[in-house]
C-alpha cells in the first residue's frame, strides 16, 4: 500500500471512493454525508495540501483531511484548549476494504502527520448516530470532549456532533 498526499489527478477516483462510503453509510441508516459533503470539499483539500490518501492497486482505499480549524472547535471543552491541534475531517475507508485494519493504519498516519506539523492533539467531530465511528475512535484511544456541537445544516436538519481528541 502507498500512503501520500493527494494530488488533483486523484480527485476523480477519490470522489468514487467517497460515493461508495456514502452509499454504505446510507444502507446502514447513517445518512449524514451526501453529494455535497464530503465530495465538494476534496478539491479544496487537495489544493491546500491537507488531504492524505492510501492507495492499493493504484486506487484509493482510504483518505482524510487535516485542518487547522473546525467550525465546532469552540463548542466543546477540550482537555487543553490553547495548544496547537489539527482536526481530522472527511475520514473514510472504502467499504470494499473494511475489516482489514486500514482504518487503524490511517489513524496512525494521521497522528504522525499531525505531530510532524507541530500539533499536540489530533481532534475530530463525529455525529451522534454514527455509532460505528464512535466505537472505532474510542477503541483507538480517542477521548470524548465535554459538550456537544449542534451543527445546523439547514432549517430541517441539525447534526449533533461529539468532539474527540487524542494527545500526540
Amino acid at each position: 500500500m502507498e500512503f501520500r498526499q493527494a494530488v488533483l489527478q486523484d480527485l476523480k477516483q477519490l470522489k468514487l471512493m467517497y460515493r461508495k462510503v456514502i452509499r454504505n453509510m446510507d444502507e446502514n441508516q447513517i445518512s449524514i454525508w451526501d453529494d455535497i459533503y464530503p465530495c465538494e470539499f476534496l478539491e479544496d483539500d487537495i489544493r491546500n495540501h491537507r488531504l492524505w490518501l492510501m492507495l492499493e492497486r493504484a486506487e484509493p482505499v482510504s483518505a482524510f483531511a487535516l485542518c487547522d480549524r473546525d467550525v465546532g472547535e469552540n463548542r466543546v471543552e477540550w482537555e487543553k484548549r490553547s495548544v496547537k491541534a489539527l482536526y481530522m475531517d472527511r475520514f473514510g475507508v472504502s467499504p470494499e476494504d473494511g475489516g482489514r485494519g486500514i482504518g487503524g493504519r490511517m489513524l496512525v498516519k494521521a497522528k504522525t502527520e499531525a505531530k510532524a506539523l507541530g500539533a499536540e492533539y489530533l481532534r475530530l467531530f463525529v455525529v451522534d448516530i454514527n455509532r460505528p465511528a464512535i466505537g472505532f475512535y474510542e477503541k483507538h484511544g480517542f477521548t470524548k470532549a465535554k459538550g456537544v456541537y449542534d451543527m445546523a445544516i439547514d432549517e430541517e436538519l441539525t447534526l449533533r456532533e461529539y468532539g474527540y481528541e487524542i494527545k500526540l
